[in-house]
């Protein structure tokens, strides 16, 4: 039997040709089987289809069909984020340069844990996490931001925020105490119980974002060293806490501040919308997750500090990666920028993505998919059938149907959820229970909007007072 070919070196791009044209075809054939956001007939049904379609997986003899027959089986049966009526979390469609770029990264395979195994990558790693921290720390003057700030790369909100509350805890000397809101992001209360910290204090969140008031009142009555954590972005309503007021709170008891931007941080690249991050720079360390409002592919998180010197609590010595005597010869140590020992360039992608759309480019997606947000709460608001939340701050509408109760709320969305013609959220605010549509996609159109919102009502008649609307 013959060696199959590698995706790298001299033949790889040879060899990666016909397999590219395999994948996007049975990607197209899934998708039309499909028909829809999600495949229909609920997890029992998928399950079967995924099973027959599989069968053995470790089969004796090798199958030289199994590439076009799973990738067709996992589009068919595939939640699609691009498709407009998939709409139910914080699950961004990516941009084509985005993934085209991550094949790359695939392809190639390089591992940034020591300098010898990603040479370009670990440099190119080095410019996007400077330059994206760079526009954090820049209190809305992009090009007047201090040289200092840095960030690491992430897989994500959940790592960053871990990550925010252990630079913490080292840079008060072993210990600190998490104070958050109700409405913070479960993942800090998590890591302050995985990183072994004291109870975190959660402070009152009546309006659906951190009561300044109340957090004054709580950092004056406990002892110190305390970590606060807002949120630029909340998971259940898109809502951005004050962050000015929190600051000025936090600089006035001396307590560190972490803001939780994983969802509003893509506002920054917009012109209209940077506003709404003002006081961002003010803190200590900021987690951004650009597979949510950035349109990467999966994962695409940073954490960036404002005082670099902070990331020295990370510092590790393996020998056989970062020899003192590599390292004083000039081999960059890795090993410090992150958690992970293997870890692939995810900076490449974002690189790509930053330089082929620019801040402007960046900044009109924004823009596109905030508008249709405010399009979509405008046609719920003005439909009598229906209730809406609020409007939105960024890109998440809550909204349910008039009269309904909670039970016929979670029983409209998961017959949608069934038939697969639309995915929606849900979430629970002021005691009652909502549907929630977080629009990531800027190619969304009115017609989209109006469909989905049709698909709830038709449901909602069948479901609940048994007949169709006309």
């Amino acid at each position: 039997m013959s060696t199959p070919p590698l995706a790298s070196g001299p033949e790889g791009p040879r060899a990666l040709r016909p397999l590219l044209d395999t994948v996007l075809e049975a990607l197209d054939t899934g998708a039309r089987a499909r028909g829809g956001p999600l495949p229909a007939g609920g997890p029992e049904a998928v399950a079967a289809r995924v099973r027959e379609t599989a069968g053995e997986i470790l089969p004796d003899q090798g199958d030289p069909h199994a590439l076009r027959t799973l990738v067709h089986a996992i589009a068919e049966g595939a939640a699609d984020p691009a498709h407009p009526l998939c709409a139910a979390h914080l699950h961004c469609p990516p941009l084509a340069v985005a993934t085209a770029a991550d094949l790359a990264a695939s392809a190639l395979n390089p591992s940034l844990d020591s300098w010898d195994q990603a040479p370009a990558a670990s440099e190119l790693e080095t410019l996007v996490a400077r330059a994206l921290a760079r526009e954090i720390y820049s209190d809305g003057r992009p090009h007047e931001a201090p040289e200092d700030p840095d960030s690491l790369v992430t897989t994500g909100g959940t790592e960053s925020n871990q990550l925010a509350l252990l630079l913490a805890r080292e840079a008060y000397g072993g210990t600190v105490r998490l104070v958050c809101g109700t409405n913070a992001h479960h993942s800090l209360t998590r890591a302050a119980w995985l990183l072994g910290l004291p109870e975190p204090a959660v402070v009152p969140a009546p309006a659906g974002t951190l009561d300044p008031a109340a957090l004054d009142e709580t950092l004056t009555r406990l002892p110190g060293p305390l970590l606060v954590a807002a949120t630029a972005g909340t998971t259940d309503a898109g809502l951005i806490d004050p962050l000015p007021e929190i600051a000025a709170r936090c600089a006035a008891h001396g307590a560190r501040l972490h803001i939780d931007a994983a969802y509003g941080g893509g506002l920054l690249f917009s012109t209209r919308h940077r506003a709404q991050l003002t006081g961002l720079h003010a803190a200590d360390t900021v987690t951004l997750d650009l597979h949510k409002l950035g349109w990467q592919p999966i994962a695409a998180g940073l954490l960036a500090v404002k005082d670099p010197r902070d990331l020295t609590a990370l510092r590790q010595r393996a020998d056989y990666l970062n020899a003192t005597d590599d390292t004083e010869a000039g081999l960059p140590d890795l090993l410090g920028r992150s958690l992970r020992t293997t870890r692939r360039p995810d900076a490449l992608k974002l690189a790509v993505t930053l330089k082929t759309l620019g801040r402007a480019g960046l900044g009109t997606l924004v823009d596109q998919t905030c508008a249709r947000a405010r399009e979509f709460a405008a046609l719920v608001h003005d439909h009598p059938g229906f209730t809406l939340h609020a409007p939105p701050v960024i890109s998440t509408v809550l909204f349910r149907p008039e009269g309904a109760t909670d039970a016929d709320v979670a029983a409209v969305r998961r017959a949608l959820l069934t038939d697969g013609r639309a995915v929606l959220g849900r979430t629970r605010l002021d005691g009652r229970l909502w549907l929630k549509a977080t629009l990531l996609n800027p190619a969304t159109g009115p017609d989209d909007l109006a469909a989905l919102l049709h698909h709830v009502a038709t449901r909602r008649a069948t479901l609940v007072e048994g007949h169709t609307p006309r």
